[in-house]
């Protein structure tokens, strides 16, 4: 079982950075992907940003070039820098698992508020 907390979030105003933190524990050996998430009120969850055990990335069309996922080398934390946020980046930010057999962990989400 793999257990994920996230950290980091806040009031910011647009234009500003911020960094989350995601702390991973329990079977982290199981994490074949880790990702973000947000959720906005009347929206879908998007996905913001996934790193794979091989390294590879891929970003949400609305972040590119100004979100950077990143993880260390045990996999027990994974970060995202948040560059030039704007309004439209407000939401629940969610750190997500992806695990062997498919399940999915998610934390228990970290508000990020970017005022204009």
């Amino acid at each position: 079982q793999v257990r994920l907390v996230e950290s980091g979030g806040g009031l910011v105003q647009a234009g500003g950075s911020l960094r989350l933190s995601c702390a991973a524990s329990g079977n982290i050996f199981e994490i074949n992907v880790m990702a973000w998430y947000r959720q906005t009120p009347g929206k879908q969850r998007e996905l913001v940003a996934a790193i794979t055990r091989r390294g590879s990335t891929s970003y949400g069309t609305s972040v590119k070039g100004r979100f950077t996922i990143s993880v260390d080398d045990t996999w027990s934390a994974v970060w995202l820098q948040m560059n030039s946020l704007t309004p439209e980046d407000t939401g629940v930010y969610y750190c997500d698992a992806l695990v062997a057999g498919g399940i999915n962990t998610v934390g228990q989400g970290t508000q990020v508020t970017v005022s204009s």
